[in-house]
């Protein structure tokens, strides 16, 4: 197993919290983290249908066999249970005793909202950062090929590295099949695929919905649902504008983003590293790895997303945009390998807009070296994430 930066955030939480909710997409690794920060507690899957027969029967007698507490893996499967849960975590107010997993945020968000408000503590795990891979296997990578597989933990075994076209074409169909089925009631599943490769042909571009509707053949109801369900599997997120207002808001439109590289070239089509080079998408599937790995780093930390961007009248617009104590960041993304300074225009309009708030920019490029400037920081890929020595 890799190492996951989100195990001491759950080790922290599970000292405060009877119950902790592990989140994220299929195969991002929720169930290895849960069972190895937990050693001790039973393991049930509630996939196996003899087992979630039983919790949906009885679930009293179910949770009673569980006394000391367990991981219950994909517990959006058997939701009644989060009702009795809460009686069972209360009559024993033991913290860390209850470790529930779930590959589908409707079921597990709506569940803990209703049944466990104030007794669960909640952790997204999105597949591996770029700071694990670099720590568990080394930095031996080019930047392609990063981007190219992607951080599905499946994709790094030490011992069996399946090839990533076929592994996501397996994945897609079983997505297709156990989860768009069970949320949507979709006629056809081939106008749901189509539907997520026009969401991956628009990754790190302004949402517009009523050009996706159409492109895709549907109403616009159908496709804000059919999104709703891809940002509820964590496969994608929309960030919006940032919400000051420095003279006049612009823009409304979120930009839309895949949470994984990976599956984001897979659905384009890119069928190797070497093609991510040379491909019209290349600056794209870069920016939507550095949203992907800025989010994963505040989700390790047990942080929200509240992640933005900003464009002004002029068309200048900078890519990333948080507030961490008390200032405001920025971060420009440019898959280039040679550092250009008019990368730098639309940071500095940024910067003069947001006055005082705004702290140094920095700039996240495809080159090999992280350095210093004089009002901004050049970060390269390879160091994103990891302590950098200047």
């Amino acid at each position: 197993m890799i190492p996951r930066n989100a195990t001491a955030t759950l080790l922290q939480q599970a000292r405060g919290f009877p119950v902790l909710a592990l989140t994220g997409p299929r195969q991002s690794g929720k169930t290895t983290l849960a069972r190895s920060a937990f050693p001790r507690l039973p393991y049930v899957n509630l996939e196996d249908p003899d087992t979630r027969e039983l919790a949906l029967a009885d679930p009293r007698r179910f949770l009673a066999r569980l006394g000391g507490g367990a991981i219950l893996d994909e517990v959006q499967r058997s939701p009644g249970l989060l009702s009795y849960l809460l009686g069972v975590a209360d009559a024993a107010p033991a913290m860390g005793r209850w470790v529930l997993t779930g590959s589908q945020q409707f079921g597990l968000m709506d569940g803990i909202a209703q049944s466990l408000a104030g007794r669960a503590a909640m952790l997204t795990l999105l597949p591996l950062a770029h700071s694990e891979l670099v720590a568990a296997a080394g930095g031996d990578v080019t930047l392609e090929e990063r981007l190219w597989r992607g951080g599905y933990p499946a994709l790094h075994a030490r011992h069996r590295r399946p090839d990533p076209t076929h592994w996501f074409s397996a994945y897609v169909a079983t997505y297709l099949e156990r989860d768009v089925r069970q949320l949507l009631n979709v006629g056809n599943l081939l106008t749901f695929q189509r539907f997520l490769a026009m969401c991956a042909a628009r990754s790190g571009q302004l949402l517009n919905l009523n050009s996706l509707a159409s492109d895709c053949g549907i109403s616009q109801p159908t496709a804000r649902q059919w999104l709703t369900v891809l940002q509820a599997s964590h496969l994608l997120t929309l960030v919006p504008p940032y919400h000051r207002n420095f003279g006049k808001r612009l823009v409304k439109a979120p930009k839309l983003y895949f949470l994984d590289s990976g599956l984001l070239c897979h659905l384009l089509r890119i069928a190797t590293p070497a093609d991510l080079q040379v491909h019209a998408a290349r600056g794209a599937v870069f920016e939507t790895w550095a949203v992907a790995e800025t989010l994963k780093h505040r989700y390790n930390l047990g942080l929200p997303a509240d992640l933005f961007f900003w464009r002004d009248n002029h068309g200048l617009e900078v890519d990333l945009v948080f507030e961490h104590h008390g200032w405001l960041h920025s971060v420009e993304c440019k898959s280039g390998t040679t550092y250009a300074p008019d990368w730098m225009a639309a940071p500095r309009r940024w910067r003069q807009a947001a006055g005082g708030l705004a702290a140094p920019p920095v700039l996240l490029y495809g080159g090999e070296l992280s350095h210093e400037r004089a009002d901004h920081s050049v970060l390269s890929w390879r160091d994103l994430g990891l302590p950098v020595a200047h």
